[in-house]
């Protein structure tokens, strides 16, 4: 029963919609309906908006971060704070509040790997800033960084079930890029702070 409840805490505060609730905050469209379409930072930074997209990118990061922590508060065993690692990613992805169609997960899955392992989250971090940084295209970088995490994760821990957690976040994570990677492939794919025409 206590498994059950801190799967169901874990998905409904990863439903809680960031990029809306910034949108209402900072007096913003919705951001389904400009960009990507995507409930998500990188969209929200597409309405020209830094601070709006910077609100969304820390909300989303740290209901992943809060959910393993308060997982290890309450004394749940490893196993238990995999399954609520993977509870809180997949409810940013598919939220109850937005009819099951949410964000890519990118920051989401990045608060849940600082709080898993922060050597690990800082490690896949610092992998998506360089790739950003050099490349200017966020949905690269968070390709590359999806792609390295289970590769990290392994060195550092080797396989282990933090390992299976890390690999699904990754891999759930390339394959929700799917659009961006066909976009890459023929150039058309939007650079980080460059507004995308709806």
């Amino acid at each position: 029963m206590q498994t059950l409840l801190a799967l169901l805490t874990a998905y409904l505060l990863g439903s809680v919609p960031f990029a809306m609730v910034s949108a209402r905050l900072f007096g913003l469209a919705d951001p389904r309906s400009y960009g990507s379409g995507n409930p998500g930072a990188t969209n929200v930074l597409r309405s020209g908006h830094k601070k709006a997209a910077l609100f969304t990118l820390l909300g989303d990061a740290l209901k992943g971060s809060l959910a393993i922590l308060i997982a290890r508060q309450a004394g749940l065993d490893d196993t238990t704070i995999g399954l609520v690692a993977l509870a809180v990613f997949f409810g940013h992805i598919f939220p109850i509040f937005l009819k099951f169609k949410g964000g890519k997960g990118v920051a989401t899955g990045a608060g849940v790997l600082l709080a898993l392992d922060p050597v690990l989250g800082l490690a896949v971090l610092a992998t998506w800033l360089l790739v950003a940084y050099v490349s200017r295209y966020s949905s690269l970088a968070a390709l590359l960084a999806a792609g390295s995490a289970p590769l990290i994760s392994a060195l550092i821990h080797g396989i282990d079930g933090q390992f299976a957690v890390v690999l699904v976040i990754g891999g759930v994570l390339i394959i929700k890029h799917w659009q961006n990677i066909q976009r890459l492939m023929a150039g058309q794919e939007s650079k980080i702070g460059r507004q995308k025409k709806t």
